[in-house]
């Protein structure tokens, strides 16, 4: 057993390090075997000679960010692990540094991991893009970043967000209101990432330009999306018609991003999803881009991924969810 301590350069960095709840600390513990123990604005490692070391390593590759007493995230640990592992510690470091926008409050947002800077890398080099992955990896909202980033930047003319209402099985009829009203509820995700970015007061004055336009998948039919941001989310919704349709109404000067979980999906089981069908048939087009995105990306509560990875144990093992397990008395 041997020990080491590194002093933090202030509390705020020691607090930003730790964790709420230390919950930060309690992760080296589990992933290493260490104790891991702050003491004021000291941070003592104790453990084998191998573990320490690495445990050290980690915490000083995350110094660009509790340095600067940034937030940092289960998924940066994770991720300066798996980049000490495998050798990626300068690959690591350029993750840290690249810096996609900033939102409304000066929080600067960034990939986190090594496959969301993959997926963002393939969002501007792609035409259409296809990110695939559970909840809470960051899909819709990097996506969203870059689109309200080439908008201010005057990189397009408008940004299209559109996802299938399948709740309402897009006869949005029966809800009270008018078109904008109607489809509020299935597009605030959407909504939410461009808060981030955007004034509230000012996205009615841009979806009036129309260089903002939020609408329902069956509004997208018979149109031709030139010069726009295109982002497609909940794509697993979305039939083989559906997505067929909407990949086809892309037009010159246009970027497409397509998101979804093919593990929620919400259509009937006789139903095909055509995010599903859309991988088999477009792997290997030119222009497109499949990234896969999964529990070990998700950057929501830290109790998100363990829900995730949960599920995803549970249905390897075949078991259906949603079907009881036999009880034997």
């Amino acid at each position: 057993m041997i020990s080491e301590t590194l002093q933090f350069p202030t509390p705020e960095s020691a607090m930003v390090f730790a964790g709420v709840g230390e919950n930060h600390l309690q992760l080296l513990t589990r992933h290493t075997g260490v104790q891991a123990v702050l003491r004021g604005q000291d941070l003592l490692i104790s453990g084998q000679p191998k573990a320490v070391e690495r445990t050290m390593a980690v915490v000083r590759s995350l110094k660009p960010l509790w340095k600067e007493g940034k937030r940092i995230s289960e998924p940066d640990i994770l991720t300066a692990f798996h980049a000490l592992d495998t050798g990626r510690t300068e690959e690591y470091q350029d993750l840290q540094r690249e810096v996609l926008a900033t939102t409304r409050r000066g929080e600067t947002i960034r990939a986190k991991t090594f496959r969301q800077r993959q997926y963002v890398k393939a969002i501007l080099s792609h035409d259409v893009t296809f990110g695939i992955g559970p909840a809470g990896t960051g899909k819709t909202f990097l996506a969203a970043v870059l689109a309200v980033k080439a908008l201010l930047n005057d990189d397009c003319e408008r940004i299209i967000l559109t996802r299938p209402a399948v709740e309402a099985g897009e006869k949005l009829g029966f809800l009270p209101g008018d078109l904008q009203q109607k489809v509020n509820p299935f597009l605030r995700p959407l909504y939410d990432a461009l808060y981030e970015f955007i004034d509230a007061d000012k996205i009615p004055d841009l979806m009036e330009r129309q260089k903002i336009e939020v609408a329902p998948l069956a509004y997208m039919r018979g149109r031709t999306l030139s010069n726009a941001f295109v982002i497609v989310d909940e794509a697993q919704n979305t039939t083989p018609a559906q997505l067929k349709m909407v990949l086809t109404r892309l037009g010159f000067g246009s970027r497409m991003v397509v998101t979804g979980d093919i593990t929620q999906t919400d259509l009937p089981n006789h139903q095909a999803s055509g995010l599903i069908v859309a991988q088999k048939i477009l792997q290997s087009v030119q222009g497109i881009a499949f990234c896969h995105l999964s529990a070990a990306d998700v950057v929501r509560h830290p109790l998100v991924q363990r829900i995730v990875s949960a599920y995803e144990q549970y249905e390897t093992k075949g078991q259906s969810v949603g079907t009881p397990k036999p009880v034997t008395r």
